[in-house]
C-alpha cells in the first residue's frame, strides 16, 4: 500500500493510494497515519477491509490534491552521514567504521510540492536525496536478523543543509533544523511492496538538471546495521524516521559550487516509492 496525508482546508486526513486515487481514512477511524503505523497488522487489515468494502469517502485525484508530509510530526528524524562511499570521497573524509548520526527535527518537516524556505541567514543552502526507512514495531536491542519485523515501510526525504551553519562547528544539527529542511514523501511505501532496500535507484533533478545520481547498493551502512545500531542507544518507536544518507553529487562539492537559488525546483526520485518534488523560495 501507498500511505499519504491529504491537506484539507483546516484539517488533515490520512490516506491511501488506491486503484488510482486517493481514499481519506477518516471514515476507517484513523485520525492520522501515525495510528495506522502504530496499529501494525491490525490497523493494515482495517485499511484493507474499508478499501475493499466500497468506502464512502470521496475519492480525490492524486494530482490535484495538496499533500502534508505523510507523517508530519515524527517522533525523531534521525539522519545518517557520510552512508555512500562516494559522498564521504567528494567531501574529503574518511569511510566511518560507525555510523554518523545527527537529528532533524519536526519544524523542518514540508510535504511534496511545499515550497523549501531559504533562511535570510544563510548563503550555502544544499540539497540531499535520500532513502529513508519508517519504523512500524518500535524496540531496543534489535538483532540486524530481525530488522523487518521493525520496518512500516519506506519514503524520501531532501535532507536540505545550510552548509555554513553546518560546517561551523563539529556538531551538524543547526545547519540541518531550519525550518522546510526536511521535505519528505509524498508517500509512504509498506515494507512488503520493496523486496530489497539495498538495490534502489536513486536520484535528484535541480531544474531539470540530474545532480545526483546512484543506487542504494552503495550504502555503507545498510537498514539491518542501522536499525540495530540505533537500536542499542535508543528505544525506537512507531513513526521513527531513519534517513540513510545521500550519494555524490551534492552542491557544496561541485566547483563552482551549486547552492539553491529563490526559484529552483528540486526534484528526488527514489525507485519503487515515486518522486518528492520541491519549488526553492526565499524568507520572507
Amino acid at each position: 500500500m501507498q500511505f499519504l496525508t491529504l491537506q484539507r482546508e483546516g484539517w488533515d486526513e490520512p490516506g491511501v493510494l488506491y486503484d488510482g486515487d486517493l481514499i481519506g481514512l477518516k471514515g476507517a477511524g484513523f485520525d492520522d497515519l501515525l495510528s495506522v503505523v502504530a496499529g501494525g497488522a491490525d490497523a493494515l487489515d482495517r485499511v484493507s477491509r474499508w478499501l475493499y468494502s466500497q468506502p464512502h469517502s470521496e475519492r480525490r485525484d492524486p494530482f490535484k490534491t495538496p499533500l502534508r508530509a505523510p507523517i508530519p510530526k515524527p517522533p525523531k528524524i534521525i539522519c545518517i552521514g557520510l552512508n555512500y562511499r562516494d559522498h564521504a570521497a567528494e567531501a574529503r573524509m574518511a569511510i566511518p567504521e560507525v555510523p554518523t548520526v545527527f537529528a532533524k527535527f519536526a519544524n523542518t518537516v514540508t510535504g511534496h510540492r511545499h515550497p523549501i524556505v531559504l533562511p535570510k541567514n544563510s548563503v550555502k543552502p544544499d540539497y540531499e536525496a535520500e532513502f529513508a526507512v519508517v519504523i512500524g514495531k518500535g524496540g531496543r536491542h534489535i538483532p540486524e536478523a530481525r530488522w523487518r519485523e521493525h520496518v512500516f515501510g519506506y519514503t524520501i526525504v531532501n535532507d536540505v543543509s545550510a552548509r555554513d551553519f553546518q560546517m561551523a562547528t563539529s556538531q551538524w544539527t543547526m545547519g540541518k533544523t531550519f525550518d522546510t529542511f526536511a521535505p519528505m514523501g509524498p508517500v509512504i511505501v509498506t515494507a512488503d511492496e520493496i523486496e530489497d532496500p539495498h538495490e534502489l535507484a536513486i536520484s535528484l533533478t535541480l531544474n531539470g538538471e540530474i545532480m545526483q545520481s546512484s543506487n542504494t547498493s552503495n550504502l555503507i551502512f545498510g537498514v539491518p546495521q542501522l536499525i540495530a545500531f540505533l537500536s542499542s542507544v535508543m528505544t525506537l518507536t512507531p513513526g521513527d524516521i531513519i534517513s540513510t544518507g545521500t550519494p555524490a553529487g551534492v552542491g557544496f562539492a561541485r566547483k563552482p559550487p551549486r547552492w539553491l537559488t529563490p526559484g529552483d525546483e528540486v526534484a528526488v526520485e527514489v525507485e519503487g516509492i515515486g518522486r518528492l518534488v520541491n519549488p526553492v523560495v526565499a524568507e520572507a
